[in-house]
């Protein structure tokens, strides 16, 4: 199935173009953007992150502020009503650690790039437990960011790791922290 998506991708759209639609996509989101974007089409850092961040912040307003009322109308339907019970138990399952540290639950929650978190399901959390659309907006984005820049150094490292040489972003990465480092000391 990933190299079906990966093929889709490669011959339908232009390389930023195909970033953009992959960070939409929910589950992969940046996370499988940034990767795919660096590793498989060659693209350099500068390019992939803002173009992986923009597309997968995108579907979030919607989710925040429309998700309520499409659950609740799938409810109403026969074939849809176990659509949408699966959709308020995949939500309820993580409101737990998300109300246990209010907005750094959230933030916690989108920021760590494993499998069943991500922007998407930390909209769909925040919507069914009703947070309030700006915080929530906010705290998924700086979440979202944070996993943008954990799968980007990743992907900077598999790439160092397979070429044998240290991409530039890397270099650019550890130059940073090394001048942070001197200024503090």
């Amino acid at each position: 199935m990933v190299d079906a998506i990966q093929t889709f991708f490669q011959e339908n759209f232009p390389p930023q173009l195909a970033v953009f639609f992959i960070a939409m996509i929910p589950l992969i989101e940046c996370r499988g953007a940034i990767p795919f974007g660096m590793l498989v089409l060659n693209l350099p850092l500068w390019e992939v992150l803002p173009i992986a961040i923009i597309g997968n912040i995108l579907p979030v307003p919607f989710i925040l502020l429309l998700i309520r009322p499409v659950i609740n109308w799938l409810k109403k339907t026969r074939f849809l009503k176990p659509l949408a019970h699966w959709i308020e138990g995949k939500a309820e399952k993580k409101k737990d650690k998300v109300l246990k540290y209010s907005k750094w639950g959230l933030f916690l929650f989108v920021a760590i790039p494993i499998p069943g978190t991500g922007a998407w399901t930390g909209a769909l959390v925040a919507a069914l437990l009703d947070l309030r659309v700006r915080s929530a907006f906010v705290t998924i984005l700086f979440g979202m960011i944070t996993a943008a820049l954990i799968m980007t150094v990743g992907s900077a490292v598999i790439t160092a790791i397979m070429t044998g040489e240290m991409p530039q972003e890397l270099k650019m990465i550890i130059e940073y922290f090394n001048s942070m480092s001197c200024t503090a000391a």
